[in-house]
C-alpha cells in the first residue's frame, strides 16, 4: 500500500507538470530554454560548479512559473468576479517569475560570457565529456522531451498512456548508456532484454499502444546515442 500511494502521488505530481506544460505557453518556452542552455553548456565545456549553478537557476525558473500557475488557478477559484486583491495577487506572482527569470539570465551571462569569449578567440569546438556526464544529460533531456511531447499529445495519464512511453524512453536510453559505459556485449545484451521487457510490460498492462512504446524506445535510444556520438 505505501508503494501504491507513492506511485499515485508521483503520478499526480507529474500530471500537474504535464497540465502546466500543456496550458502555459511560457512554461513550454522555459522548457525549450532549459534544453538549449544545458546542451550549450555541454558544448562549451562549462565547469562542474558553473554547470551546477546554471542548473539550479533553470530549476528555479521552472519552479516559479509552476507556482505562479497554481496561484492563478487558486485566485480564479476563490474570486470568480473581478477583484482588485485578486489582480494584485496575480501580479505579485507574475513579478516573482520575472525576478527569477531575470536573475537566471544575469547568472547565465556572467557564467557563460568567458566561455563564449574563449570560443570567439580560439574557435568553436565541441567539448568532450565523461560517459557518466553524458548519461546524466541524456536522462534529463529525455525526461524534458517526454513531458513536452505528452503535453502536446494531450492524452493519457503521465505514468499510464500517452505519446510517447516515458518508461520505454528511459529504459532504452539506459541501454545505450550501459553499452557505452561497460563496453561489454553481455551487459549490453542483458540491458537491451530488460528494456524490451519493460516496454512489453507497458503494452501488457494496456498502459500504452505498441506505437507509443516504439516511439519512446526510438526517442530514448536515438537521443542518447546522438549525445554520445557528439560529446564522447
Amino acid at each position: 500500500m505505501p508503494l501504491r500511494k507513492w506511485i499515485d502521488s508521483a503520478n499526480n505530481a507529474i500530471e500537474g507538470i504535464l497540465y502546466a506544460a500543456k496550458t502555459q505557453r511560457h512554461l513550454r518556452y522555459h522548457f525549450y530554454s532549459a534544453v538549449a542552455i544545458l546542451v550549450l553548456s555541454y558544448i562549451l565545456g562549462v565547469g562542474r560548479t558553473d554547470f551546477l549553478i546554471i542548473s539550479i537557476a533553470v530549476i528555479l525558473v521552472l519552479l516559479s512559473e509552476m507556482i505562479n500557475t497554481a496561484i492563478e488557478y487558486v485566485v480564479d477559484m476563490i474570486s470568480q468576479e473581478h477583484s482588485e486583491k485578486a489582480r494584485v495577487a496575480k501580479d505579485v506572482a507574475a513579478g516573482a517569475v520575472l525576478i527569477t527569470a531575470f536573475g537566471a539570465a544575469v547568472l547565465g551571462y556572467i557564467i557563460l560570457f568567458p566561455y563564449f569569449s574563449r570560443a570567439f578567440e580560439q574557435g568553436i569546438y565541441i567539448a568532450k565529456h565523461s560517459k557518466e556526464e553524458i548519461t546524466l544529460i541524456a536522462v534529463i533531456l529525455v525526461l524534458i522531451i517526454v513531458v513536452v511531447l505528452k503535453a502536446y499529445s494531450g492524452k493519457g495519464h503521465p505514468l499510464r498512456g500517452g505519446m510517447p512511453s516515458g518508461h520505454s524512453a528511459i529504459a532504452f536510453s539506459a541501454w545505450v548508456a550501459v553499452t557505452y559505459i561497460t563496453e561489454s556485449f553481455i551487459a549490453s545484451l542483458l540491458s537491451f532484454l530488460l528494456s524490451v521487457l519493460i516496454a512489453q510490460s507497458r503494452i501488457a498492462v494496456k498502459a500504452h499502444t505498441p506505437l507509443e512504446v516504439i516511439a519512446g524506445a526510438v526517442l530514448g535510444s536515438g537521443l542518447t546515442l546522438l549525445l554520445f556520438i557528439i560529446f564522447y
